[in-house]
């Protein structure tokens, strides 16, 4: 809108304002405004969600063999629990308990303190390190593909996660964020996201904010399915993930 619209504009709102006749208009319009964004927001979250369900019944359909396999190979590695709990914080802070298979030795919370000062992410938000000595042998090949993330279709059906969002931070990493950092919680996480087809590991904090704030304030369904299509060779190029 040219600054003469604009102008104008503003003096006919002003106009109408000063008869309760025009103010009944003006504030109706502002309603119906606000009711047509809600209608249009909604229905795109229900068409997100829809999608989110179906697709994830059909991949845990597809995926059951495979399931089958790795939680095998995780108990005749060590005998230990197949599944690794984790609490997560998601959509406006609310935490959730997040499924993946495990990776690590048992004890690898426990030790996480004495290596906390080889992170090789530097601003220490996020903890990310090379030939980290807490992953067991079966889980290196399940990070390098990703596949520990597989039990996160389960959380995608409760409606804790999405198939595609910003990636679910741990309550201590969000108690180091900076108000701007927070944007990342106003949606829904996801299992897949824009740094995790880009560069994943390799990617510092503040690269992994800019590119979920980019997410958040562009998505769309289109969006979703092409950050979805690029997850395929991301994952089997492993690029960018330990």
């Amino acid at each position: 809108m040219t600054d003469d619209g604009l102008k104008s504009l503003l003096t006919e709102r002003y106009a109408m304002a000063q008869t309760p006749w025009g103010r009944w208009r003006l504030d109706l319009r502002v309603r119906w405004k606000r009711l047509t964004w809600k209608f249009v927001l909604g229905g795109a979250l229900l068409i997100k969600r829809v999608f989110d369900v179906v697709a994830t019944l059909g991949l845990l359909i597809l995926l059951n063999p495979l399931l089958l396999i790795i939680a095998l190979l995780i108990k005749l590695e060590d005998h230990g629990p197949v599944l690794f709990i984790q609490r997560r914080v998601g959509k406006h802070g609310r935490e959730f308990r997040m499924y993946k298979f495990r990776s690590m030795f048992v004890d690898a919370e426990s030790r996480l303190r004495a290596l906390l000062a080889e992170n090789q992410h530097e601003q220490g938000v996020t903890f990310k390190m090379k030939n980290d000595p807490r992953v067991t042998r079966v889980g290196k090949w399940l990070r390098k593909l990703s596949f520990d993330e597989l039990p996160q279709l389960f959380n995608v059906v409760k409606g804790d996660m999405s198939l595609v969002g910003p990636r679910p931070p741990i309550p201590r990493e969000v108690e180091l964020y900076r108000p701007e950092d927070r944007r990342r919680l106003e949606v829904v996480p996801g299992i897949t996201c824009l740094w995790q087809i880009g560069g994943r590991s390799e990617i510092d904090f503040s690269g992994q904010v800019r590119l979920d704030v980019q997410y958040i304030e562009s998505q769309s369904f289109w969006g979703d399915l092409k950050i979805l299509l690029k997850t395929v060779p991301a994952v089997l190029t492993g690029h960018g993930a330990y």
